[in-house]
């Protein structure tokens, strides 16, 4: 494994904000840390940075335990959600940064920035101010300087947070298919779960601290490991029931469960895509409350 975090705990106070976590990622994967404010998703992050110390366990980068070496020794890439691109620098300055403080000439620095900024899609863009750049082309700025250096590992801290949704969809597409290209390892972290869909080989979902579930999107999204993890990726449709045989009996009724859903006192989630509306006589009754216009459909 390219990292290896093993009862990685950080505290503040007497709070773990980060519980005795363990988490690989292998090189060429893409992961992303998905969780609500507070779920102790970018402390992960930093820590394994090198910019939060661990209080317990230990981080390790191909089996090199990390303890003692400071951030800039550590060959990763880190990507914040404002950017934080240098404002008196041209974008080539801002990209060949990570070069220069490595040692590269001239030639080297000159040939990486063009290299960039054609796969970032911002080909001649070298002598633009960054005070001069659209949202969207400073994070693709960002991005090239974060990947300047050549990182063992790409690290992003909500990188599409500041942008408008049309944008971040489009921009997500774009990084997925620029990191299979490049053959990135990423670790990524974000509240959105689309985005974490979308870009990621595997999601991880945190709550306090701890990690609640960890799977490819589709096991996520169709196996919720618990009514936390439901409900955080939008479904509030989970209830006590009681399940036999194929059916479970829940407070709206009895619906229809798998073949080989678990038996007794369980947790349903029925998913609205899976909810019909149909005459009084005929299934579950329920009264409409609101009605509200998504453009591709009605949510009821």
């Amino acid at each position: 494994m390219l990292l290896n975090l093993e009862g990685a705990t950080v505290r503040f106070g007497g709070r773990a904000v980060l519980d005795a976590v363990d988490l690989e990622v292998a090189e060429h994967e893409v992961v992303c840390v998905l969780g609500p404010s507070g779920s102790g998703k970018s402390t992960l992050l930093r820590a394994v940075a090198g910019l939060q110390p661990l209080d317990a366990g230990r981080v390790t980068l191909d089996g090199r335990d990390q303890a003692g070496v400071p951030a800039h020794r550590r060959e990763l890439g880190l990507m914040f959600q404002d950017h934080q691109l240098f404002p008196q620098r041209d974008v080539a300055g801002n990209i060949a940064f990570g070069p220069r403080m490595r040692g590269a000439s001239r030639t080297e620095q000159r040939d990486r920035v063009e290299e960039l900024l054609e796969l970032v899609g911002l080909p001649g863009a070298g002598r633009r101010s960054v005070a001069a750049l659209s949202g969207g082309e400073q994070q693709r700025v960002a991005l090239a300087r974060a990947l300047a250096p050549r990182p063992r590992l790409l690290m992003l801290d909500e990188p599409l947070g500041q942008l408008d949704r049309s944008l971040r969809e489009r921009l997500v597409v774009e990084l997925r298919e620029l990191f299979g290209r490049l053959g990135t390892t990423v670790l990524a972290v974000t509240h959105d779960q689309g985005e974490a869909f979308a870009l990621a080989d595997r999601v991880v979902v945190m709550r306090d601290g701890r990690i609640a579930q960890s799977g490819t999107p589709l096991e996520v999204w169709q196996r919720p490991a618990d009514a936390f993890v439901a409900r955080f990726l939008g479904f509030d449709n989970v209830e006590e029931a009681t399940v036999a045989g194929q059916v479970a009996d829940t407070p709206w009724g009895k619906v229809p469960v798998p073949e080989d859903a678990l038996q007794g006192t369980r947790t349903v989630l029925v998913r609205p895509a899976g909810v019909r509306i149909v005459a009084a006589d005929a299934g579950l009754p329920c009264t409409v409350a609101a009605r509200t216009f998504r453009g591709t459909h009605v949510a009821v």
